[in-house]
């Protein structure tokens, strides 16, 4: 008999010993279920701090626990480190030479300036005095050698002052772009890492348990502290194979309960595929009827908090489908 068999069983003996056989037919026996909300760290880590215990409850928020983060620390100044170091590289590349270096290229530009107006207006003389023959020609060829030798030295320096005032070039500047982007996208998996090792509570919840002690270590994705939201809590009930037609998905449901004052209303929000059944049967008109599905079912949400997961309730089912 399988575990799901075996609490139905039991169900149905409840039923016999309270006399549910006086019940109408549209009671059923169930009980209380839940789904907890275990909450864990995605990197492994010594547990340092837990911030609960079991049977708190714990806002949404709040601390849960710390494990020990000093390796993640050290990862995240290095990736700050490496971030700062590009981002200079960067606008070193960006802004050129320094100041001094530029001055000192405007100063040579200067001087070969200088040089070029001297030796044009030699070269200028030179030529006239070729011309009225006081000189021998190979005297104005020097000099136009050494005026053109002065023009290319002004374009030289002229080329090497436009390089120092705009920085490096395009290709340099978005190579260092991009490690730029590598060291922050670098920076931002730290931070990530980093806060990782402190969690918080995702919702306001009960604590219905805590796996771990402060000095343990534990594993990366493994739970510390297991959670039950009221919203979580849920009803379970089976009901024979004829009943199974006359549901649907949100019909209105009475769950009563040991203690409850009053009904708590309830929404089916799963009908089962699968039959279950105690011993092996054949689908014929007579035995149809011995099979049973599960249902579940979610109770109003200010209500909830009047149930506790194990707990027998009665369903009653109502009369008419939602629509």
């Amino acid at each position: 008999m399988t575990a799901l068999a075996a609490r139905i069983a039991l169900l149905s003996l409840g039923c016999s010993v309270v006399g549910c056989a006086d019940k109408p037919d549209n009671y059923f026996p169930g009980y209380a279920e839940a789904d907890y909300v275990r909450l864990a760290a995605p990197i492994a880590g010594t547990l340092v701090k837990l911030h609960v215990r079991r049977g708190d409850q714990a806002q949404a928020g709040a601390p849960a626990f710390v494990l020990e983060q000093e390796s993640e620390r050290a990862a995240r100044e290095e990736a700050a480190f490496r971030a700062e170091s590009a981002r200079a590289q960067l606008a070193n590349l960006q802004k050129g030479k320094r100041p001094d270096e530029v001055a000192a290229v405007q100063a040579q530009l200067h001087q070969a300036d200088a040089a070029l107006r001297l030796s044009s207006a030699n070269f200028t003389r030179q030529k006239q005095l070729v011309a009225d023959k006081f000189i021998a020609p190979s005297l104005a060829d020097e000099a136009r050698a050494a005026m053109e030798r002065d023009k290319a030295r002004v374009s030289e320096l002229r080329a090497q002052l436009r390089i120092a005032q705009t920085g490096a070039r395009s290709d340099e500047v978005l190579a260092a772009m991009q490690e730029l982007k590598a060291a922050e996208a670098q920076l931002a998996q730290a931070d990530w890492k980093l806060a990782q090792k402190t969690q918080r509570f995702p919702m306001s919840a009960a604590v219905n348990d805590v796996l771990y002690r402060e000095g343990e270590f534990v594993q990366a994705g493994s739970p510390i502290v297991s959670l039950l939201p009221p919203q979580h809590i849920k009803l379970r009930f089976f009901v024979p194979e004829p009943v199974l037609g006359t549901l649907a998905l949100g019909q209105t449901l009475e769950v009563r309960c040991d203690g409850c004052r009053a009904p708590i209303a309830a929404r089916i929000s799963y009908l089962s595929n699968t039959p279950e059944y105690t011993s092996p049967l054949i689908y014929s008109k007579e035995n149809r009827a011995s099979l049973v599905f599960m249902i579940e079912a979610w109770p109003a949400s200010e209500q909830a908090t009047l149930l506790h997961p194990g707990q027998p309730v009665e369903v009653r089912l109502a009369t008419a489908k939602a629509p």
